[in-house]
């Protein structure tokens, strides 16, 4: 499963949009971890056990959201972001939610022979132009797309 943050997905694709799907966790801290974090706080520092809670809760939570776009039969998440809430006190909730969607890759195929081919690579920049005679109009490429 391809998770992206982006809207799109380049070298990709979209085919069909499934919709939204999203990976959920709620983590609550023990008494000693919550008595220490306060301490923490009354001198100041990185709290590390929240730290470690809140990197495992993300993974989870992406872990879930890709179960769920994988049950809908989906091959990436795009636009994918989380939303992290406090419950109460007692935890913390943590939501990865994006857009599930069906991809294929993008390949490209040059036609019309090794003189378009030295022209393209010329306009990108790979190789030197070589002079071939043919109008530049001559050249055509050609972008198909194929499921792998």
């Amino acid at each position: 499963m391809i998770l992206s943050t982006m809207n799109d997905l380049p070298g990709y694709e979209v085919t069909e949009v499934i919709g939204e799907v999203f990976g959920l966790t709620v983590r609550s801290r023990n008494v000693g971890a919550q008595l220490g974090a306060s301490f923490k706080s009354l001198v100041g520092g990185e709290l590390r056990g929240m730290t470690k809670l809140l990197s495992g809760s993300r993974v989870e939570a992406q872990e879930r959201l890709s179960e769920a776009a994988a049950d809908r039969g989906a091959d990436a998440v795009l636009a994918m972001r989380f939303d992290v809430s406090e419950l109460q006190n007692v935890g913390q909730e943590i939501c990865a939610y994006g857009t599930a969607v069906k991809i294929r890759k993008i390949l490209f195929s040059i036609t019309g022979g090794g003189d378009c081919l030295a022209q393209l690579a010329a306009a990108w920049g790979t190789v030197p132009l070589v002079s071939t005679g043919l109008p530049v109009s001559r050249v055509r490429l050609c972008v198909r797309s194929q499921r792998r």
